[in-house]
């Protein structure tokens, strides 16, 4: 298939013994929603299959989409996602006050999109350096006070950083440690870049919440891994880091707060935090397949739940229709077979409106349009976000509509209350 490559050795340790563990349906690349001028255009659907490395328990998706289709054209704004920004402008404060980050030290992040994060490290004082390869997103950002390289990080540029900046206190990457095919150079790189008393500090989804919160649907082409912390430490000590402390965080459905630093400089104590879920991962069996084959078989519950109540309603001549039109709702809508079942798509974020859903083509409209279609049924794709919107459209509810909310347990949400279905 063109523009993708499927690779037959673990990310991180280069091991081949890799067992297929989460057959997710192929679906569009999440983010291209597209104008009506390309509706024409075919765009293809790109395997989603994830794999667990069997020597050092890492899962991952083999098939690497070409990350210039993915993110050279990005649309995504830190800013529009609800609560980042205050979360950012917590954790930069945070971030300092805890590592002891000296006023004036230079903080680098790599994938700092708007600068949302950045803005926040400059407010507490630090010069900050943003790389981010989405072009119009790094203009626009330099133009706003955070100079933004537009590229990807890799360790040469991480030389040519240091050479002009000197070193790194802090070195950020959130969201963004899961889109990385070569991690080896990158985390070369960090450490490269990164003060021997510096700290590397990263966000991702966290795959035991993934699991225990039903998140499946942040499986999707831009993540190419997904974290747990006994394959990261043993990943990150073969290029002299460690990590020495990890705090678990709400966002994306649950996330970790990692903090690494040179192994061989370093002189922060291991957290008890730490050792605690380490030993919590041993005792689930994160690295061995049983716990994501179990996981599989309850996404496919929820799914069929999920059809045999929406086709019931079809087959009664019942109008379906969607809320969400983001990268997780791409997945979920493909994976639960709903691209055939919904005629509309609402979504509350501009950019989207107008426009048209990923490889299936259903077009998005604004939130009113509930008002004017009055469709029947409302499948709550952007189900993380299940209470605001919830609370946003009472109105709907009130006129006799109703919301179903297929994840983490399917339901359905009327003025009168909630029934799981």
């Amino acid at each position: 298939m063109q523009h993708v490559k499927h690779k037959t050795d673990c990310r991180l340790c280069g091991s081949t013994q890799l067992e297929h563990v989460l057959p997710i349906r192929p679906s569009a690349i999440g983010d291209a929603f597209v104008t009506a001028e390309r509706l024409s255009e075919k765009q293809d659907l790109y395997p989603l299959d994830c794999y667990l490395c069997l020597d050092c328990g890492h899962l991952q998706n083999l098939d690497v989409v070409d990350p210039d289709i993915l993110f050279r054209d990005y649309t995504y704004r830190t800013s529009v996602s609800l609560g980042l920004v205050e979360h950012f402008k917590r954790y930069a404060q945070s971030v300092v006050s805890t590592l002891g980050i000296p006023k004036g030290s230079l903080v680098a992040e790599m994938g700092s999109n708007d600068g949302s994060l950045l803005k926040a490290f400059k407010n507490e004082g630090m010069r900050v350096q943003g790389v981010d390869p989405a072009r119009d997103i790094a203009a626009a950002a330099t133009a706003d006070g955070i100079p933004t390289i537009p590229d990807f990080f890799t360790s040469a540029l991480a030389a040519k950083i240091k050479s002009e900046q000197g070193e790194a206190k802090l070195f950020c990457a959130n969201n963004v440690f899961a889109h990385i095919d070569n991690m080896s150079d990158v985390v070369k790189g960090i450490r490269l870049l990164l003060a021997d008393d510096g700290a590397f500090v990263f966000e991702v989804s966290y795959i035991v919440d993934m699991i225990d919160n039903m998140v499946f649907d942040t499986i999707y082409h831009e993540h190419v891994s997904h974290h747990a912390l006994i394959p990261l430490e043993t990943f990150l000590n073969k290029h002299d880091m460690t990590l020495f402390q990890v705090e678990r965080t709400a966002t994306k459905g649950g996330s970790i707060r990692a903090f690494a630093q040179p192994k061989s400089t370093g002189k922060r104590p291991r957290s008890a935090e730490l050792s605690k879920l380490i030993a919590e991962e041993e005792r689930r069996g994160i690295t061995k397949p049983k716990i994501y084959q179990d996981w599989f078989a309850a996404i496919e519950q929820c799914k069929r739940r999920t059809l045999a109540y929406l086709d019931k309603a079809i087959a009664e001549g019942k109008l379906v229709a969607a809320y969400g039109a983001s990268t997780t709702t791409t997945t979920l809508l493909y994976h639960f077979e709903l691209e055939s079942r919904v005629k509309f798509i609402v979504d509350d974020n501009p950019l989207k409106q107008g426009r048209y859903s990923p490889g299936a083509h259903i077009p998005v409209q604004p939130s009113t349009e509930l008002a004017t279609r009055k469709p029947d049924i409302v499948v709550i794709l952007a189900w993380i976000y299940a209470d605001p919107i919830l609370k946003r459209n009472q109105a709907y509810l009130e006129a006799g509509g109703r919301f179903l909310v297929p994840l983490p347990e399917p339901r359905v949400v009327e003025a009168s209350g909630s029934v799981a279905i």
